[in-house]
């Protein structure tokens, strides 16, 4: 069987992740591992001595029959290293956020569809099955209508390259707009630098929908403790999403009656697969038919907008 040939460009916090599932799938070649940092290139030569490794993406693009390049450097660095790629007419696979300009994300999708090529970015709660088995109570409505969401992700390295929405809200926007599948009409947004000088590190986020839905998120780089912690409050259950969860990610709180805080405690059998090794196994499908089914309906181009609103 062929498989993809796949090139890593950055090899810091998120790189050696993509580059562990890419190699383990027995779709993909992990060909190349490209990175500026000594350091980052030593890690990657001792964790995948059979890579090729350099520190000139452009030399190994021009150079190598790639089939897909996986972006995973500092934001300001996406749409560059993306926009080169793509009209070498290579797949594309870029960290989140894809970038942190509207203009920019529209030129890489025009880009892609002019060279028929894929353009696909990380947001990987899409691929979790905790997130799929949400999807599917929203849309058959099992425990009447969705009322309110509170999400909550706190710690995360602080990084520089961009602030605490673009970092960690991104996640909370894409997986609303895939559970929902519509754009809010109202946005508050509180930011706040604790701790950091360059960028806010805190956010404290509402966002409200139609059909009554509204959504409150605070996300924060700063805490003891890593919480990822999604609550849906639907008529007649709350369901907890906890991502931290290694078995039970899902626990749902039915209401014994409507208008009283007594509940049983259900846990559903869910899809425990890595949320990259299923991004990973789409990434395959997608290449193999020449079609981008999550990534059409300008998803990117969607969260993209609402980010900039909240930031």
């Amino acid at each position: 069987m062929k498989k993809f040939k796949v090139s890593i460009i950055g090899y810091g916090y998120w790189g050696p992740k993509l580059a562990r599932n890419f190699q383990n799938s027995n779709f993909f070649n992990l060909f190349s591992i490209i990175d500026i940092s000594k350091k980052n290139l030593m890690n990657a030569r001792r964790d995948f001595p059979l890579a090729k490794i350099g520190t000139d993406y452009k030399l190994s693009l021009n150079k190598s029959n790639i089939s897909l390049v996986v972006i995973s450097t500092p934001t300001k660095t996406h749409f560059k290293i993306a926009k080169y790629a793509l009209e070498k007419k290579i797949n594309v696979l870029v960290e989140k956020p894809l970038s942190l300009s509207i203009k920019e994300v529209k030129i890489l999708e025009n880009l892609a569809k002019i060279n028929k090529v894929l353009l696909f970015v990380d947001y990987p709660f899409l691929f979790s099955g905790s997130v799929k088995y949400i999807k599917k109570l929203i849309d058959k409505k099992k425990f009447g209508n969705l009322i309110e969401i509170e999400s909550f992700r706190e710690q995360a390295p602080i990084r520089k390259d961009c602030n605490v929405v673009w970092d960690l809200t991104v996640h909370d926007i894409s997986i609303l707009h895939f559970l929902l599948n519509r754009i809010p009409y109202r946005y508050e947004s509180r930011k706040f630098k604790t701790v950091s000088k360059n960028q806010a590190d805190t956010a404290y986020l509402s966002l409200s929908y139609k059909n009554n839905i509204n959504v409150f998120l605070k996300n924060t780089w700063i805490s003891p403790s890593k919480i990822r912690l999604i609550k849906f409050k639907f008529k007649k259950a709350i369901v907890y999403c906890d991502e931290n969860e290694p078995i039970y990610k899902i626990k749902i709180f039915k209401k014994k009656r409507v208008n009283n805080n007594e509940y049983n405690l259900e846990v559903p059998d869910l899809d425990l697969s890595e949320p990259l090794s299923v991004l990973v196994n789409y990434i395959y499908k997608s290449l193999s038919d020449k079609r981008n089914n999550i990534f059409n309906n300008n998803l990117n181009l969607n969260i993209t907008k609402i980010l900039k609103k909240l930031c």
